[in-house]
């Protein structure tokens, strides 16, 4: 066999272990990884290309299942599925799942699937694999009884992100229940962003009753308890319908704490971190000359480092199901970005304005493998979160992992103690002025970030060689991790009905 592309002397990693050299070659043909043993180099042909990972980590490519790109009004300074996708290869991830998102006026969810599509085409295709979630905000009878079926079984898009909090996206309670009902049945995986917005909105006109609107007064806005009370009602929501949730960018101890209890109790229940939730502290919030607002996003970054203890203990201990960087990006210096919030004259800072969220798509893997390096977890663990979990429950049935029979998304490291990398936003490839991780320094960053068995990412030469339109949309199956309890058939059953 003429094999494309084998990788020798690597540590394999995989979620369950490692495999050490010399067992751990890796033959690569036609874009699948068809075997992993030893002395596979003696397979190969004239055309065959050759890596040695020189005792490095050699992980499967990253999984990003939360990436906001060119989405809604606030897309004209965000990303696209241009420089997003880019952005993304550049830092390992080698898949995003994004957001196809319905406005409250929408009734076909299936246009709004189309529409996001036809984005991704118009600039150009992508750099990585993608795929979508549906934000569904009116899940009106003829949305999840007619179409849901139709883009699970037959677009691919088996999943819906929910939001309890902003007006434009909020659902109550009943509502909630009315989509789980049906996402149960369909096998979908339900998100849902957890936050009680009621509480929120109080906070804020007291705030700003008292002109207390610099950046920094979004977190006071945003207190754990106005987390933590929406985690535990989603979590007794899911309970009642007895259907498997994840709660996206948990960001407390007691939110940790109510996940790691409901799992206890064999609840269905799954949650997600991201990087800025284990590396910021909201004192960045303070910074002068308005720059504080490059660090708003929701929930806030929080201000006790006995939270970012709890996050990392969180992924250690398996609460957490997956690592996500909820790339969510606007830039600073732009009159429709960050800068919203300021009034230009009055020079007079308003956070209920500053648009919400982050850049971290490309520095999602490295930050995470920062863990390994400090010893917080381990690399198993990082590729648990990072790369399988996220496929799993996602259904992403060929990707996060490195087997046989598997698409070759590999990203090969650097051995340990050879690099160091100062995180800089020049060098960044994102669309983005700032990033909220600058100056951070390092212990590791992709050598090799590998799409299909094409090498896409190569840092010492050339840096990024693949090419825009290289990336496919991925149809994917359903949630391969914990199914519900039983089982039920399009029918509302949570306790017999005792007569």
């Amino acid at each position: 066999m003429d094999l494309d592309l084998i990788i020798t002397n690597g540590v394999v990693v995989t979620a369950s272990g490692t495999i050490q050299p010399p067992n751990s070659d890796i033959a690569v043909k036609d874009g699948v990884i068809t075997s992993i043993g030893r002395g596979l180099t003696a397979f190969a042909g004239p055309n065959t290309k050759i890596i040695d990972a020189e005792g490095a980590h050699v992980t499967p490519g990253g999984v990003d299942t939360h990436v906001h790109l060119s989405q809604g009004a606030g897309g004209v300074t965000m990303d696209g599925f241009d420089t997003g996708t880019r952005s993304a290869i550049c830092g390992g991830t080698t898949t995003v799942v994004c957001f196809a998102a319905q406005e409250k006026w929408d009734e076909d969810v299936l246009k709004v699937v189309a529409d996001y599509h036809a984005k991704a085409k118009s600039q150009g295709g992508t750099y990585s694999d993608y795929g979508f979630h549906l934000i569904l905000t009116n899940p009106s009878p003829a949305v999840l009884d007619e179409q849901l079926p139709i883009l699970r079984n037959e677009e691919g898009v088996s999943s819906v992100k929910l939001y309890m909090s902003y007006d434009n996206r909020q659902l109550n309670d009943a509502q909630i229940m009315s989509v789980l009902q049906r996402t149960r049945a369909l096998g979908m995986t339900t998100m849902i962003h957890a936050e009680n917005w009621d509480m929120i909105k109080f906070i804020i006109k007291q705030l700003e009753e008292r002109h207390q609107t610099d950046p920094y007064f979004h977190a006071v806005s945003r207190p754990p308890i106005v987390e933590n009370e929406a985690a535990y009602r989603a979590i007794a929501i899911a309970e009642l319908m007895d259907t498997p949730i994840l709660l996206v960018h948990i960001s407390t101890r007691s939110s940790r704490d109510h996940v790691r209890a409901a799992q206890t109790r064999m609840l269905p229940i799954h949650a997600e971190t991201c990087p800025q939730y284990l590396y910021l502290l909201s004192d960045v919030l303070k910074k002068p000359d308005f720059e504080g607002a490059k660090y708003v996003c929701s929930p806030p970054v929080r201000d006790d480092v006995d939270d970012i203890n709890a996050l990392w203990e969180g992924i250690a201990n398996g609460t957490f199901t997956t690592l996500s960087s909820d790339h969510c990006p606007s830039c600073w210096d732009h009159p429709k970005g960050k800068k919203l919030g300021l009034d230009e004259k009055t020079k007079i800072a308003r956070f209920s304005a500053i648009p919400n969220g982050l850049p971290g798509v490309e520095t999602r893997l490295p930050l995470g493998y920062q863990g390994v390096t400090d010893g917080k977890i381990s690399v198993e663990k990082f590729v648990e979160v990072a790369c399988t979990n996220p496929s799993k429950l996602y259904g992403l049935e060929s990707k996060g992992v490195l087997a046989p029979g598997y698409d070759a998304d590999i990203v090969i490291w650097y051995p340990k103690n050879k690099v160091q990398v100062s995180i800089e936003n020049g060098q960044l490839h994102h669309r983005v002025d700032y990033t909220p991780y600058e100056g951070f320094s390092l212990g590791n960053w992709p050598r090799y970030t590998i799409l299909r068995g094409k090498i896409v990412w190569t840092r010492e030469e050339g840096g990024l060689v693949g090419e825009q339109g290289y990336g496919q949309f991925i149809k994917r199956a359903g949630n391969m991790l914990r199914q519900p309890r039983d089982v039920w058939v399009n029918e509302w059953r949570p306790y017999e009905i005792q007569n």
